[in-house]
């Protein structure tokens, strides 16, 4: 069964008949013993330390299909390798692109878009007011602001409707997670320990959806709801909307209410607060579990992981642009 691969160490990684050899490095520089992964259980590889490679090694994951995501040491997201499109379709490209293109298809998928991704704030909020935590309050406001999403003519519009709700919902954090203080949402770099968590969740969903997109024969870089930028997949940016409230906030409740991680799981330098790689690995140990989790799905009547639900995400917007549906609907917490 293929799982992910996350490096933590400094160290160098090389081909070796058809497994990878990976040789770490302490923190004097002596090398470990060699590890050996066998290229059958590889589905991806996140790459947290500095890691030396060659083009024989490149290679041969682009032979598998497998992409390595690379963050720097202030978690940063930096890069990936990825294998070059092996589901490309000419059909799809163009679709993609008229989709974006004309203003009512391209509405239609960014409202959508936020829909869902506010609709899931919101159920993440009555989950934690149900068993105690009062977000009462925020509640309506989030209710309020999801009242105004039918009404936007244009991309800017929902953008702003989109941050006000993410303030809405990142101020009732305080009530969820009462022992953190998150105050204002701060990015580069974060100030605090929920702002940290959130910067490196949220990058590591944007990782997994962009993998997910990767095996589709979508575009990653033609989005609808974030402008495409020049050297951003900004469809990853798009669909992890949706995803964040379900996985990367799920995954900070619970590791900072059941203190999985706490306070000395974090470096405070540079004027930021970051995690430590005990802390990067507790968290990554939470979200795999979490990605590994089943439902039942409704519509295909059988149990799927958290994972797959991304990737039937793709499959649905797919069938939209290619006009296969009549409606693009946002995946939604039922439950």
């Amino acid at each position: 069964m293929k799982r992910t691969y996350y490096l933590f160490n400094d160290g160098r990684m090389s081909r070796k008949d058809n497994t990878l050899c990976f040789i770490a490095r302490d923190k004097d520089g002596r090398e470990q013993p060699a590890k050996y992964i066998p290229i059958e259980t590889i589905d991806t590889m996140y790459v947290f330390g500095a890691l030396d490679v060659n083009a024989a090694l490149l290679n041969y994951l682009g032979q598998r299909h497998i992409s390595m995501h690379f963050f720097d040491y202030y978690e940063h997201y930096t890069g990936s390798f990825m294998a070059k499109d092996y589901l490309l379709a000419g059909k799809m490209q163009i679709e993609q692109t008229k989709a974006y293109i004309k203003k009512d298809r391209r509405m239609h998928i960014a409202t959508k878009l936020i829909d869902g991704a506010t609709y899931n704030m919101l159920k993440n909020m009555k989950y934690y007011d149900n068993r105690g935590k009062d977000t009462s309050e925020k509640i309506l406001q989030l209710e309020t602001l999801r009242d105004s999403i039918s009404a936007a003519t244009d991309i800017p519009t929902l953008m702003g409707i989109e941050g006000n709700s993410r303030q809405v919902y990142y101020s009732a954090f305080e009530a969820i997670i009462p022992e953190f203080t998150m105050s204002n949402r701060t990015k580069q770099p974060p100030d605090n320990e929920i702002n940290a968590l959130i910067s490196f969740g949220n990058m590591v969903c944007y990782t997994l959806t962009l993998d997910m997109i990767y095996h589709t024969q979508l575009n990653p870089t033609i989005s609808f709801l974030h402008e495409p930028g020049y050297r951003r997949y900004s469809l990853a940016l798009d669909i992890s909307e949706v995803f964040k409230p379900i996985l990367v906030d799920r995954t900070i409740f619970r590791v900072l209410n059941k203190k999985e991680i706490q306070e000395k799981h974090f470096d405070r330098k540079l004027n930021g607060c970051f995690l430590n790689e005990t802390g990067k690995k507790t968290y990554m140990r939470a979200w795999e579990e979490r990605l590994s989790e089943t439902i039942k799905h409704r519509s295909l009547n059988k149990n799927v992981s958290y994972k797959h639900l991304v990737k039937l995400e793709c499959y649905k917007l797919a069938k939209y642009i290619l006009k296969d549906e009549p409606e693009y609907k946002p995946f939604k917490i039922w439950w």
